[in-house]
């Protein structure tokens, strides 16, 4: 296994929580303290509370679609393969009939043949007859060829993404990108699937405007599960206003007034709909949904999406969780692949400023999965490659630790090395790119002088910033309770971790990869902790970073720490 990074221990720090009141439990009213929340106001996460939708370009989308719709004219969605684009694909389908849409279609691109986005391979490849307009999601803001030759073709072009603009804009009908040149929308975090629920009540606004629905509009609110889903799945930044599209979608799913396609792929993991949280999103729904776009083809996710049937979609749900077994199988030895390369190099795995790392087996689907372990485990930006299959090109995946900005590291290398990166795109913290096989010691080379000259000591040195310590009595089933239905919690609004130095009993290795064990505090306290992917600690004592929460067991529920860094005391 590969050496990881230095780490720093670090307490956030707490400002005044009075005015959150005292019906908030004592270890919340510390935690949301030392995330900015110091007022009770900002916990109730209304509706009310969305900021208005202000976009760039969203009255010009709303009106195109609004005509649309009431000239009975063919849509087609262009999708994405991950779980944003999935609900963005799928909110669009639904609401787009819901306002009376007769002709609504969508296609996703293959990523194993296609590639991501709007392309002009994917225009020859859409639906017959030929849709009249185009809505991308989740993608788009970078399809300049693949929108140049929809417009020749006579088709409009709607744009909503999230993604980075590059230096030319798609000639679109309309685009709607909180990230694009002169957008003041003040949330700049909304994933696709948040850029097209703005742009679908703007046109349900339109239409109503016009009377189209008579009394009787759609409510937006019915699809904000879908929003929540993607929003989490995504890993996007938990602003304020992404926090009430999560909150609300989560009082859906807890209600089970959900699409059931969601509630199916909750329910087959085992998990309770009626305690739904974020990290159910993000650890449960969200891998099942993405194992399509990664093992198989992601209109099977969306199609256990818009099954109305729950019988139906439980069955989807059932091929979505087969398929995610066989994405952990796959990842599992791609990863210890990939460690085993970082073990190999002559200098130690530290001292190398960016790793990228490549292996003609390797799945597509899987590499991004692949450099998030590798940058985690080494705190170092990350890419990981797999053979296109042509078998010349090679399609990689990169994630990023703070500081360093991804697809800004990949725009500077293809400036210093026109025709390298024939294409990439993707944000400060992931990107993805395609290489000419023979290319791949250039790009190594050159990210590598990157990383040396961007990368400094503290970027590389992993915090782990931690809630501090739970007293005796804090660590308690009660206190899991708590944490569990607080938040949600997500990226830029992390899950509470606290930190304690533990007398380590009774390990064991549960599942092959996994340690069991008993934790106690110096004060004499007990707790059952686990400790995913890793190997028995060889101490008496800890210093252990952990997450607490409700643990199901044969009936009988009791408080477990979920172990996320440990090191001997």
């Amino acid at each position: 296994m590969v050496a990881g990074s230095q780490r720093e221990w670090r307490q956030r720090p707490t400002t005044d929580s009075a005015r959150l009141g005292r019906d908030v439990h004592p270890v919340l009213r510390r935690v949301y303290a030392a995330r900015g929340v110091t007022d009770a106001e900002q916990l109730q996460l209304r509706l009310a509370g969305l900021l208005p939708p202000a976009l760039k370009g969203i009255d010009d989308a709303a009106a195109v679609i609004a005509d649309g719709i009431a000239e009975q004219r063919r849509f087609c969605i262009v999708g994405d393969y991950d779980a944003d684009g999935a609900t963005a694909t799928s909110l669009c389908m639904l609401a787009l009939r819901a306002f009376g849409a007769q002709h609504v279609d969508f296609v996703v691109p293959d990523r194993f043949k296609l590639g991501y986005g709007l392309s002009p391979a994917l225009i020859d490849a859409l639906p017959t007859p030929s849709p009249d307009i185009l809505i991308t999601v989740d993608n788009g803001i970078a399809s300049v060829a693949g929108v140049e030759k929809a417009n020749a073709a006579g088709m409009q072009v709607v744009v909503t993404d999230h993604h980075l603009a590059g230096e030319q804009l798609p000639a679109a009908a309309a685009i709607v990108n909180p990230n694009q040149p002169g957008c003041s929308f003040a949330s700049k975090a909304l994933c696709g699937v948040g850029v097209a629920f703005y742009t679908l009540s703007a046109v349900r606004r339109v239409l109503a405007a016009r009377g189209w629905f008579g009394d009787a509009p759609p409510a937006m609110a019915q699809w904000l599960d879908l929003v929540a889903l993607g929003t989490v799945a995504d890993v996007v930044t938990l602003d304020y206003n992404n926090r009430i599209l999560v909150e609300q979608g989560l009082r859906r799913i807890r209600a089970s007034q959900a699409r059931p396609g969601l509630l199916a792929l909750l329910s087959v993991a085992g998990r309770d709909v009626a305690e739904a949280s974020s990290t159910d999103l993000a650890f449960t729904a969200g891998p099942r949904l993405n194992a399509a776009g990664r093992m198989d083809d992601m209109r099977r996710g969306i199609a256990c999406l818009l099954e109305d049937d729950p019988f139906k979609a439980r069955e989807y749900a059932l091929e979505l969780d087969a398929l995610n077994r066989a994405r952990r199988k796959v990842q599992t030895r791609m990863q210890d692949e990939a460690f085993e390369q970082l073990d190999a190099v002559t200098a130690p795995a530290e001292d190398a400023a960016v790793h990228v790392l490549f292996d003609e087996r390797w799945h597509e689907g899987v590499v991004g999965l692949v450099a998030s372990k590798v940058k985690e485990q080494a705190h170092r930006p990350a890419f990981a490659f797999a053979l296109a299959e042509d078998g010349q090109q090679l399609k990689g995946s990169g994630r990023s630790i703070p500081g360093f900005h991804l697809r800004d590291a990949l725009a500077t290398v293809a400036a210093k090395h026109p025709g390298l990166i024939p294409k990439f795109g993707g944000h400060a913290m992931a990107a993805g790119l395609s290489l000419a096989r023979h290319d791949l010691p250039q790009f190594s080379s050159a990210m590598a002088e990157i990383g040396t000259d961007w990368l400094t000591p503290s970027m590389l040195t992993q915090c782990i910033e931690t809630d501090g310590v739970l007293s005796d009595e804090e660590l308690s089933l009660d206190t899991a309770h708590a944490l569990q239905l607080a938040g949600p919690w997500g990226q830029g609004f992390p899950a509470p971790l606290f930190e304690g130095v533990f007398a380590v009993h009774e390990q064991k290795i549960v599942g092959e990869r996994h340690v069991k064990l008993t934790l106690e505090s110096d004060g004499g306290a007990r707790i059952g902790a686990i400790a995913f992917n890793r190997e028995p600690l060889d101490a008496a004592h800890a210093r252990v970073a952990y997450r607490l929460e409700p643990n199901s067991f044969r009936g009988y529920v009791n408080a477990q720490a979920l172990v996320e860094y440990w090191e001997p005391a």
